[in-house]
């Protein structure tokens, strides 16, 4: 056997396999089926070695991340402190914003890294991860005996509340007077909709969800109180919803600024907060809970459940709680379609909105991003279904819209599911990665992109006060800070690499190019919308920044 051995390691036959070869089977090993990425020395061969490996790779044009495993390549080990190209500390930056970060001291302790980053980022709270590669690494070689095969980790271990908490919680709600449910994106995590289902309708109790935990349970609800939403107020839907209830139930949703930190004065200030989360950190941030129910949410849901099942407690429907919530929607509902069907050129948002929706299949992936767009689709493009809605938020701010909508759209072609990516943008965030439109051309991925132009940030100028106000003298001096260039042909830069681009100005064009997109599936389109560039949420503008509106459109009349 000995000679055997010696044998083989003579002719060079010993198993062999490079640092890039064991990323890509310990990712494999991780059921890892997409890596997405911008490739360079050193990781060319990182990405090479996923695709032989059986994992697809999506080469990107720019890479913002949200919770992911994130594998960057470093300098060489020998050229530390040497002044290497692009030489940083780079595990201990991402230290800062990630659940783990670290760097493997061998070979032979990629596979055990990789395990524990893929397991970190998918346990508990879900979260980013990083995994540094040093450039040396990449193609050095070691037996691959030596190497420890790591499995698969298991699912996230799933726990329940305590029962004697969970009791409390059913208590404080049927002592509620004006009861209200928040669904947030932790619910969609958990799939805990059909347990929610069946406890929001046997409870009766109203339900609100947070921008991506729309769909968990379907926007037209019955006891969804989202149409409560005043789209023209200041308060938005906090004026009713958030503001009178005196009990919430926050399932996987945080009080942070997506919810205004759950304090005055957009919520009670006496309100009971039943806060149901997977993080023990998370539970008393800003409001102190009335009860908290540490654990998985679909777990907690199916608990409270059994415990409204087992007495018969509902919620009455002829409260003056639910009396207010519907007189609220109904008012909305006629202050939104008078908006909707304005018959105008140039279109205003709801306007647009109010015919995507009427067109959009009930199945389809909703990506967005923008200001105004991305805060008035969410009250007009409704969503079905759950984990069916990727929004721009805390840490994924402007420009992840086209690559949530890349990844999305990959996955729905591999599994030939028959559902359409709809990525609804605003001309400002498109601008931030809107050369992925190339990639989409190139990997054949039929996005279907709608860019609601307004000229610009919040608001624009027309194309005859823009060119006006030109002639007057240097535009950086005298050029609003939040105008874009008017009428920009964003439908061209998709035409360029192969896909289809419409450029849109009434209703019938917003209607004929949407309908040919939705039949095209060999292709992405881009229809780019122009519509009023002081379209807007009139009452939600601040009085600082119209009054700057004013000065710039005074000064411009002044000087004619």
């Amino acid at each position: 056997n000995i000679q055997q051995f010696l044998s083989a390691y003579s002719d060079g036959a010993m198993d062999e396999v490079t640092g890039a070869q064991l990323i890509a089977e310990s990712l494999k090993a991780q059921k890892v089926d997409y890596m997405f990425g911008i490739v360079g020395v050193p990781v060319i061969e990182v990405a090479m070695a996923a695709q032989a490996a059986g994992i697809k790779f999506v080469g990107m044009r720019a890479c913002l991340v949200v919770p992911v495993v994130v594998i960057g390549g470093s300098s060489d080990r020998n050229q530390e402190t040497a002044g290497a190209f692009q030489e940083f500390p780079q595990v201990e930056a991402c230290r800062l914003y990630s659940k783990f970060s670290a760097r493997p001291s061998s070979l032979e302790a990629i596979p055990t890294v990789i395990e524990k980053a893929v397991r970190t980022s998918i346990y508990g709270r879900p979260g980013a991860c990083y995994v540094d590669i040093a450039g040396d690494m990449v193609n050095a070689k070691v037996d691959r005996s030596r190497v420890r095969e790591v499995s698969c980790c298991p699912p996230p271990p799933v726990s329940v509340a305590d029962h004697e908490a969970v009791t409390e919680a059913v208590s404080v709600l049927k002592a509620a007077k004006s009861p209200l449910v928040i669904v947030g994106k932790g619910a969609a995590y958990g799939r805990a909709e059909a347990a929610l289902r069946e406890f929001v309708e046997m409870s009766g109790l109203p339900f609100l969800p947070t921008p991506m935990g729309k769909g968990v349970l379907p926007d037209d609800h019955p006891n969804c109180v989202a149409a409560a939403r005043s789209r023209s107020a200041p308060l938005s839907s906090l004026l009713i919803a958030l503001l009178q209830a005196d009990v919430v139930l926050l399932l996987g949703a945080r009080l942070n600024w997506i919810l205004h930190f759950g304090l005055p004065p957009r919520f009670n200030p006496n309100v009971k907060v039943i806060q149901v989360d997977l993080c023990a950190e998370e539970m008393g941030n800003n409001v102190k809970p009335a009860v908290s129910l540490l654990g998985d949410v679909n777990a907690i849901v199916n608990q409270l459940l059994k415990c409204v099942q087992k007495d018969g407690w509902r919620y009455p429907s002829n409260t003056e709680w639910w009396s207010a919530l519907k007189e609220k929607i109904v008012s909305n509902a006629k202050a939104s379609k008078a908006l909707a069907l304005e018959v105008r050129v140039p279109m205003n948002y709801y306007m647009v909105f109010h015919h995507i929706s009427q067109l959009l299949p009930q199945d389809c992936i909703i990506v967005s991003e923008g200001a105004n767009t991305m805060d008035i689709g969410r009250t007009m493009l409704n969503n079905y279904l759950p984990r069916h809605r990727l929004d721009a938020g805390t840490f994924g701010t402007m420009g992840v819209g086209l690559g949530f909508a890349i990844a999305a759209a990959a996955l729905e072609k591999s599994a030939n599911s028959g559902r359409r990516v709809v990525c609804v943008e605003g001309d400002s965030a498109f601008g931030f990665s809107g050369m992925e439109v190339e990639t989409m051309c190139r990997y054949q991925l039929p996005v279907v992109i709608i860019v609601v132009n307004n000229n610009g940030i919040y608001s624009g100028m027309d194309p005859k006060t823009w060119k006006e106000m030109s002639q007057m003298g240097d535009l950086t001096a005298i050029a609003p800070p939040v105008s874009l260039l008017p009428e920009a042909r964003y439908d061209l830069i998709m035409t360029a690499f192969g896909g289809q681009g419409y450029l849109v100005r009434t209703v019938q064009e917003l209607r004929d190019a949407l309908q040919r997109s939705l039949s095209d599936w060999d292709r992405p389109s881009l229809l780019n919308v122009l519509i009023d560039p002081s379209s807007d949420r009139k009452q939600q503008v601040t009085p600082a920044f119209r009054s700057v509106m004013i000065h710039y459109k005074d000064g411009l009349q002044d000087s004619l």
